[in-house]
């Protein structure tokens, strides 16, 4: 089985997958769902449940929900440059207990809208 990969800087992606950070913030939407790979400096740090995406809102809406997306307001507003975003809703974290070296992050680049691009299970 393949499971696909996103790629998440760090804190977010150890919040992610240790259930700190329910929502991720990204500036496309997606029609992908299910279990997919969280993936840091080339470390598959472990696996969650895309299970719903909303949107779009601006930065200033999505502050009122900091305990969900745990980004902090100026990092936000530069990340958005004004753009209205999406809310990618995570549930069912499983941080793997040794962080696996991503082997192939040519095939593991993350899930842009038309990427078709997998990572291997492992």
């Amino acid at each position: 089985m393949e499971l696909r990969g996103l790629i998440v800087r760090e804190p977010f992606a150890t919040m992610i997958v240790t259930g700190i950070k329910k929502w991720e913030i990204r500036k496309r939407n997606t029609r992908i769902r299910g279990p997919i790979l969280i993936i840091s400096n080339s470390v598959i740090k472990g696996v969650v449940d895309l299970y719903d995406v909303t949107g779009p809102y601006s930065a200033d809406e999505l502050n009122k929900f900091f305990a969900f997306h745990r980004v902090p307001s100026n990092f936000l507003k530069r990340y958005c440059k004004g753009q209205r975003v999406f809310v990618w809703k995570l549930r069912n974290p499983v941080k793997f207990a040794e962080e696996i070296k991503n082997k192939d992050p040519e095939r593991c680049s993350g899930l842009g809208k038309n990427s078709s691009k997998y990572c291997e299970s492992y």
